[in-house]
């Protein structure tokens, strides 16, 4: 389950794992928090139709990466707060689609990586899922109104998070690098001032050649792997390309 605050940032955060997990045969669901109506800078265009074609956008680049499924829970973009809102409404989607891995943002603010890693909405997501995972999911006191609906408690093995500077786990991305940013430039709506989009998502591919650098590999995805049930005071996993 990848759960994520805009349309769009699966595809910048996780692209080429998504890519690699749906590829070998992995179902891959989205959870989007927001309705991405802040993701445009033309007035005269209402929330509405900014809503419609950033949903259309998220489901067209979901589909070209693998996703089983698209989840929009269409909260107003700029305003998350890991409230228990919130919190139930992912532990629903987590107990209704029971993953073993979950992919969302970091909870902290980076003060190394550039500040669009820390936007408001994503560390708010990142902490309101974290929060879902652990205790929440799990626990069938927690919002037992769940239990009426059939949402059985569910432990979710792993979290993985953009590594930004506490990382400690690669993925290999290199044979996806090509659909991964072509998945980010379905969301034309976020590219409606640039000549040349490739061009604009130089970073991105830099980014991921200095991970691939690290992990011995041409591109790799960063990430903190967090395994739930690792004991107190385990040591960090070894930094290392996924299999």
């Amino acid at each position: 389950m990848v759960i994520t605050a805009h349309p769009d940032d699966a595809e910048y955060s996780f692209g080429g794992t998504v890519a690699r997990l749906a590829d070998a045969g992995t179902e891959v669901v989205y959870v989007v928090c927001t309705d991405g109506s802040q993701g445009g800078e033309d007035p005269s265009v209402s929330d509405a139709d900014l809503t419609r074609r950033r949903y259309a956008e998220q489901q067209d680049a979901a589909d070209l990466l693998g996703a089983t499924e698209v989840v929009f829970l269409g909260l107003r973009d700029g305003s998350l707060t890991p409230d228990v809102p919130l919190r139930r409404a992912l532990t629903r989607e987590i107990r209704r689609h029971r993953p073993e891995l979950v992919l969302t943002h970091q909870p902290l603010r980076s003060l190394v990586f550039p500040i669009g890693a820390s936007h408001p909405d994503h560390l708010a997501t990142g902490e309101a899922a974290l929060a879902a995972v652990y205790p929440d999911a799990r626990n069938p006191r927690a919002y037992p109104e769940l239990l009426s609906e059939g949402l059985t408690p569910h432990r979710v093995q792993e979290v993985w998070i953009p590594g930004h500077e506490h990382t400690d786990f690669y993925v290999d991305v290199s044979p996806y690098l090509t659909r991964r940013i072509e998945a980010i430039q379905r969301h034309k709506s976020q590219f409606a001032d640039d000549v040349d989009p490739t061009a604009a998502l130089a970073w991105v591919v830099n980014r991921l050649s200095g991970n691939g650098q690290v992990a011995g590999c041409r591109y790799a995805e960063s990430y903190r792997r967090i395994i739930t049930e690792a004991a107190a005071g385990a040591e960090a996993v070894t930094a290392e390309a996924a299999p």
